[in-house]
């Protein structure tokens, strides 16, 4: 009996401080599946309006244009503008649209600085850096856009308030 004892006692301690097998590693994850290249589908009927056309870039020049004029639009937007650019540096730049029942927004170079010239004019505000004026030519028609400048509008006017299109040779708003 104490033999068994001793036997039992004997392997239960070579049991106990024997290092236990390690375990199998575990597979590496699978590699992910090879990402495709889509590309964009053009419908067959949109290339056939555009297969004789002779469509080229915009070209890049110092943005000349002058313009007094006044309009006001369909729904009764009223626009003010008196501009002068010349080789790309804003001589004059004065603008007050009046947004009906919005209230109007009122734009002077004087409360601007110019930051760029090409490829388009940039103006930005002096006080409210996020506030931009940015002109440029399209075709025979020049786009003055403003950006992030609700702080020079009455009310909510600037969330009304779209870009000013002027005619590059006659200098009439439109």
């Amino acid at each position: 009996m104490r033999l068994r004892l001793f036997s039992f006692c004997t392997a239960l301690f070579f049991a106990a401080c024997s290092t236990p097998p390690k375990p199998e590693p575990e597979p590496p994850p699978p590699p992910p599946p090879p990402v495709e290249e889509v590309k964009p589908q053009v419908r067959k009927d949109t290339l056939k309006y555009l297969r004789n056309r002779n469509l080229q870039p915009q070209p890049t020049r110092a943005l000349n244009v002058r313009s007094r004029c006044t309009h006001r639009d369909a729904i009764g937007t009223q626009t003010r503008l008196n501009l002068l650019v010349k080789d790309a540096d804003v001589k004059n730049f004065e603008a007050r649209i009046q947004i009906k029942g919005q209230g109007a927004c009122q734009f002077a170079l004087k409360e601007f600085t110019q930051d760029a010239k090409l490829p388009q004019v940039l103006l930005r505000h002096k006080r409210e850096k996020g506030c931009t004026v940015r002109m440029w030519e399209q075709g025979k028609d020049v786009t003055i856009a403003f950006n992030s400048c609700p702080q020079v509008c009455e009310g909510k006017a600037f969330d009304y308030l779209w870009p000013v299109v002027v005619d590059a040779k006659t200098g009439r708003c439109h």
